[in-house]
C-alpha cells in the first residue's frame, strides 16, 4: 500500500513539473519603458477676432435696434474687407435688463432703468496683414467691447508629425541609455501611444484707446508651439 502510494505521488510530481516547464519558457521578456517629448514651432496663418457690440436703451426694443444697425455695419465691413461667409459666425447674443437700486436697498426692490443687448461676432481672419485694419475699423463702426485675437494654422500638420518623429526618436534614445547602463539589449517595440498638444500665444486684447490713436493696430502673430509626448514600451532580449 505504501508503494503504491509513493508511486502516485511520483507521478502527480512529474506531470507537475511537465505542466510548469512550459509556462515558464514562454513567460513574458521584461521591457524598458520610455517617455520622448518634442515640440514644433509654426508662424500662424490666422487669427479669430471676437467683436462685441453693446447697446444700452430705455426699452429692449430700442436697445435691440440699435444694436442690430451697428452689428450690420460690422457684418458689412467685414466682407468688404474680404472676409468670406463661413467665417463670420454669431458667438453670443443676450438681452438683459439693467437695474437701479434704491436706498434703502433692504426696503425697496430694484427697478428697471434700461436694457442692454449684447451681441459677439466671431470673425476668422485669414489675411493677417489685413487684421490690425479690421481691428481698428470695427471700433470705428461701432465695437465696444472683446477685440481678443487668438492666432492658429489652418494646417499644422506637418508641424505636429514633425514633432511626432522627434519625440520617438527621444524616446528611444532615453530607452538606448537605459538599456546600455543595465547591460542589456533591446528588442522590439511593443507598444507607441501618443498624446499631443498645443500652446499658443496669448490673446492680444485691443484697446479702444490705442485703436483711436493709430491707423492700424498694432499686432504681434508670434510663432504656435505643438507639443508631442510619446509612451515607448520595448522588450529587453534574453
Amino acid at each position: 500500500m505504501m508503494n503504491r502510494s509513493a508511486s502516485l505521488f511520483t507521478l502527480l510530481v512529474f506531470l507537475s513539473m511537465a505542466l510548469v516547464a512550459p509556462v515558464s519558457a514562454s513567460s513574458p521578456p521584461g521591457e524598458i519603458r520610455t517617455r520622448g517629448e518634442a515640440e514644433a514651432k509654426m508662424a500662424p496663418d490666422m487669427a479669430t477676432v471676437q467683436l462685441t457690440v453693446t447697446r444700452e436703451a430705455a426699452t429692449a426694443r430700442e436697445a435691440l435696434d440699435a444694436n442690430s444697425a451697428a452689428m450690420a455695419e460690422v457684418i458689412a465691413a467685414m466682407k468688404a474687407a474680404g472676409v468670406e461667409e463661413p467665417d463670420l459666425q454669431t458667438s453670443n447674443f443676450g438681452i438683459q435688463p439693467r437695474y437701479v437700486y434704491p436706498k434703502p436697498r433692504n426696503e425697496k426692490p430694484p427697478v428697471i432703468a434700461g436694457y442692454r443687448v449684447r451681441n459677439t461676432l466671431s470673425v476668422i481672419v485669414r489675411e493677417l496683414d489685413n487684421l490690425g485694419v479690421l481691428l481698428d475699423q470695427s471700433v470705428s463702426l461701432g465695437v465696444n467691447e472683446g477685440g481678443s485675437v487668438s492666432f492658429g494654422n489652418s494646417d499644422p500638420s506637418s508641424a505636429i508629425d514633425a514633432a511626432r518623429a522627434d519625440a520617438v526618436r527621444d524616446a528611444m534614445s532615453r530607452a538606448k541609455t537605459l538599456a546600455g547602463a543595465a547591460g542589456v539589449k533591446l528588442g522590439d517595440i511593443i507598444s507607441i501611444t501618443e498624446q499631443t498638444g498645443d500652446s499658443h500665444p496669448r490673446p492680444v486684447m485691443m484697446s479702444r484707446a490705442v485703436a483711436a490713436e493709430a491707423d492700424s493696430v498694432p499686432i504681434a502673430a508670434g510663432v504656435n508651439s505643438y507639443r508631442v509626448t510619446v509612451q515607448l514600451s520595448i522588450t529587453i532580449e534574453q
